[in-house]
């Protein structure tokens, strides 16, 4: 592996890990899901969280964030991403996709644009996965340049990559976020969708907007389901993708998603929308529609608050 990658090493569990001064960086996956119309659950992808230790705990990742320099912001934010393709990667599967967070803020000249695009593929490819497998999920801050914005998107999209929006609330921002960078997933804000989810005309606007964004060729996921309830309504608005703590918890590297959710040889067609990208699991671990989740026991990891890295 090149030097680039000097800062990642495994640990006891062969998982990748990261150091930065006292801060030893873990790994943490979620699973996304797609629901066929059946509602049986079919994996989809990953989202890469990152879970920082010192002193042998685990500290919450703002606190982290807020310790790290800002000569080294850039380099952190660039090393969450590698780890967290390297720790994909190394689950050997052949279409899981992995979204991993970016803050383009910190790359504010064409070189530095460049520069870090060539760092997500390499990793990407000596990771043993394909760029159109990795989704670059977009944080915007209210003052990061609109053009910047394009120029990081398009040459993500030059070599390969798919780009996801998060926290989209239908406000004008975002409005204007989705028409600027075009995506190919939406991210919905998960209170603002569990508030619509309440009553029959937010459902009605949810399932209205879902449809708009397929029709456009994009994706979106609802995140932050808590409940069965909430994952049976996202099945009547026929939602493509579905995030939560109600259908898989975040595990830390290596996890037992391979055990839970065994990739077959041949993705199945009975999701056209989705057919070339999903991977069935075993049909006796299918979610129940009732009661707890079981996800053929495995365990579950500990939460650590609001998604970060």
């Amino acid at each position: 592996m090149g030097s680039i990658f000097s800062n990642l090493r495994r640990d006891e569990t062969e998982a990748w890990v990261a150091d930065y001064g006292p801060y030893t960086l873990h790994s943490a996956l979620q699973p996304i899901f797609s629901q066929d119309d059946r509602g049986e659950l079919t994996l989809q992808a990953f989202e890469g969280l990152i879970r920082p230790m010192r002193n042998g705990e685990f500290v919450r990742p703002g606190e982290f964030f807020s310790m790290v320099e800002a000569r080294d912001r850039a380099k952190i934010d660039s090393l969450c991403r590698s780890l967290h393709i390297f720790n994909t990667g190394a689950l050997n599967r052949r279409r899981a996709k992995l979204f991993v967070n970016f803050h383009p803020g910190l790359f504010i000249t064409d070189m530095g644009i460049r520069r870090e695009v060539e760092i997500i593929k390499l990793a990407t490819l000596e990771a043993g996965m394909t760029p159109d497998r990795i989704v670059c999920e977009i944080t915007q801050k209210e003052n990061d340049s609109a053009d910047m914005l394009s120029r990081f998107v398009e040459e993500l999209r030059k070599h390969g990559f798919r780009i996801a929006i998060d926290e989209y609330g239908a406000e004008e921002r975002d409005v204007a976020r989705l028409n600027l960078l075009k995506p190919d997933y939406v991210k919905f804000e998960a209170d603002w969708v569990k508030e619509f989810l309440e009553n029959s005309a937010g459902s009605a606007l949810l399932r209205v907007m879902v449809n708009q964004f397929r029709e456009q060729g994009i994706l979106a996921i609802f995140e932050g389901l808590e409940d069965l309830r909430q994952v049976d309504m996202c099945h009547n608005l026929d939602v493509p993708l579905l995030q939560g703590y109600a259908l898989a918890r975040p595990e830390l590297a290596p996890t037992h998603f391979n055990a839970d959710f065994p990739e077959q040889d041949e993705a199945p067609d009975s999701d056209p929308r989705l057919k070339s990208e999903l991977e069935r699991y075993d049909p006796s671990l299918h979610l129940p529609r009732a009661g707890a989740p079981t996800f053929g026991g495995g365990r579950r990891a500990a939460a650590f608050g609001k998604r970060t890295g």
